[in-house]
């Protein structure tokens, strides 16, 4: 009862600790945004799912598609590869956020799903392989800075060394806010009617392990 109790009380400190010693500085997130430049363009960028529960976005989803806008309105990025299964929510998340992605201006030519990944690390491995069978050969992971970091050491070396990383840059966001719509979109169009929580199919720590490691399928998009 005392460690539960304890537990429940540093976990809020260990939770904020945990973001700030693990997400990109605004300044390293600058300077990896002016080496996407440099290195501009990329076939590809990879953007990881985010649930959609309560029938819209949440600032998360909303953050990583705006910046994934960003990057192709620069040229940074000529394609977009949104990545995530129907995990938490009946919804898939890769067609969620290709739906207000297309409602945001974004030519739907330029979208391309992957609906296999149900962790980060699987996000990044199996939207690294579809883009490859999908004929994009320079890709680059765009996310938040949390997860950018998170993801960095991963995609090194179970991904590639070749994939760029390329975090929000907060200070562009905050200017590109006041233009910012939340559109409507058709979610229904994206429901999984075979859907089942992996909260049911997994237990916790398989899930904790897949989002540290990935249950990673090698022989999906071979």
């Amino acid at each position: 009862m005392i460690q539960s109790l304890l537990f429940s009380r540093l976990l809020p400190v260990v939770t904020v600790f945990l973001f700030v010693s693990c997400s990109f500085s605004r300044k390293s997130a600058a300077r990896l945004y002016k080496d996407a430049e440099s290195a501009a363009p990329y076939d590809a960028i990879i953007v990881p799912g985010v649930p959609f529960k309560n029938n819209t976005w949440d600032k998360i989803m909303k953050g990583r598609i705006y910046w994934a806008k960003f990057l192709y309105d620069k040229g940074i990025a000529k394609n977009i590869i949104f990545s995530g299964s129907s995990v938490y929510t009946p919804y898939y998340e890769a067609e969620i956020m290709r739906l207000y992605a297309i409602e945001l201006g974004i030519p739907p030519g330029n979208i391309f799903t992957e609906k296999k990944a149900e962790h980060s690390t699987e996000n990044a491995y199996y939207s690294y392989k579809y883009g490859k069978k999908s004929g994009f050969n320079r890709m680059a992971l765009a996310s938040d800075p949390f997860q950018s970091k998170m993801l960095k050491k991963f995609i090194r070396k179970k991904v590639s060394k070749d994939v760029g990383i390329i975090p929000f840059v907060i200070d562009t966001l905050k200017k590109i806010e006041p233009t910012m719509i939340d559109p409507v979109i058709n979610y229904e169009q994206a429901f999984n009617k075979n859907f089942i929580s992996i909260k049911k199919r997994d237990s916790f720590w398989k899930r904790i392990r897949g989002t540290i490691k990935g249950n990673i399928d090698k022989t999906l998009y071979e």
